[in-house]
């Protein structure tokens, strides 16, 4: 009899963490937070901690070359990092760059690529201090760690929410998503027809979201010029709903959230009509929007309730309520959490 096999599909990419995590030992006091949160964290003595954090990023699977720019494509690397940092509440302060590379790819198309890590790090104020360059059979591959700073007593984690806290989102949710979407199409356009050239001039604000995301470290330097410290926070990278039931998870809390009350720019609803797909289920379920997702608690609401940027979507109730999504309606309906599966 054959030894038991198990898909990487059934467990899914949360899954296979928390089943690896089991083994996990940290043996050492100065690794405060291992896996589990957007980043880890280090003590640095003196109340001072580091913060660190690695993404991947594989061509074919995070990417398609065919419509992502080299120099969009490297600045994007670089931000969803940083999103990690800004999520933690500290500041990124260097970053290293691991490239695999394949032989197509010549001298002036890394040079491209490196034109867009550059300019990340002049916009995050961040160091490129190191990495590693390899050959690759499968195309770019492209991992970058971050490292950010700051106070021990400062950091913000996905397990402070408490009930009657506000749920609070930045910027608009679901452009990242459609715009994957617009880019697809068009690209299949230019595969059946090669003469056509793609219609994208109307769709720039949610194709620039897919392509070249902007991490929000300015509302982590205004919450604290505010004097406003989150009680839980994330970035969303795998979609609204999913990210709901990671601070739900490590907080032991459930969650009301609001229809009327979602974040969504006028473009990507009306690309998401266009495309027949339901504008709130890409707000709730689309990926990539890199925007942040913190609580407050009731007593800080004052200080954000004039925020532009900052919107106030529902609010933290006890583990045994539920997670809902309360529609314009006023009908109550459960949260599945679908994001972006990676196997």
């Amino acid at each position: 009899m054959s030894d038991k096999r198990t898909e990487i599909a059934d467990l899914g990419e949360f899954g296979l963490i928390d089943h690896l995590n089991k083994k996990v030992k940290i043996r050492n006091s100065s690794s405060l937070k291992g896996i589990g949160d957007d980043a880890a964290v280090i003590d640095a003595g003196e109340g001072r901690v580091k913060v660190i954090t690695t993404d991947l990023l594989i061509e074919g699977v995070h990417f398609d070359l065919s419509y992502a720019p080299l120099p969009h494509l490297g600045f994007k690397a670089v931000a969803v990092n940083i999103s990690d940092v800004a999520a933690m509440n500290a500041v990124p302060k260097q970053i290293t760059v691991s490239i695999g590379l394949s032989n197509r790819f010549s001298v002036e198309a890394v040079e491209a690529l490196y034109e867009g890590i550059h300019a990340a790090c002049e916009h995050y104020g961040v160091d490129l201090v190191g990495g590693d360059t390899t050959a690759s059979r499968s195309g770019l591959v492209l991992s970058i760690t971050a490292i950010g700073e700051g106070k021990k007593d400062e950091l913000v984690y996905r397990n402070g929410a408490k009930p009657n806290d506000i749920l609070c989102v930045t910027g608009d949710l679901g452009g990242a998503l459609v715009g994957l979407q617009i880019l697809e199409r068009e690209k299949q356009v230019y595969l059946a027809n090669p003469d056509m050239k793609p219609e994208l001039d109307k769709y720039t604000l949610v194709t620039g979201r897919q392509l070249r995301p902007d991490a929000r470290m300015d509302i982590i330097h205004e919450l604290k010029e505010l004097g406003v410290k989150p009680t839980s926070m994330m970035d969303i990278s795998d979609g609204l709903a999913s990210e709901i039931f990671h601070i739900c998870k490590a907080s032991y809390v459930g969650a009301t959230i609001y229809e009327d009350k979602l974040p969504i720019d006028k473009q990507t609803f009306d690309t998401a009509v266009e495309l027949n797909l339901d504008p709130i289920t890409c707000v709730l379920n689309g990926g990539e929007d890199y925007e942040l997702l913190f609580t407050i608690s009731q007593e800080d609401f004052p200080k954000l309730e004039k925020h532009a940027d900052i919107h106030f979507i529902g609010h933290i109730t006890k583990p045994e309520e539920g997670k809902y999504l309360v529609t314009k309606s006023g009908t109550a309906v459960q949260i599945k959490a679908q994001g972006w599966k990676h196997f």
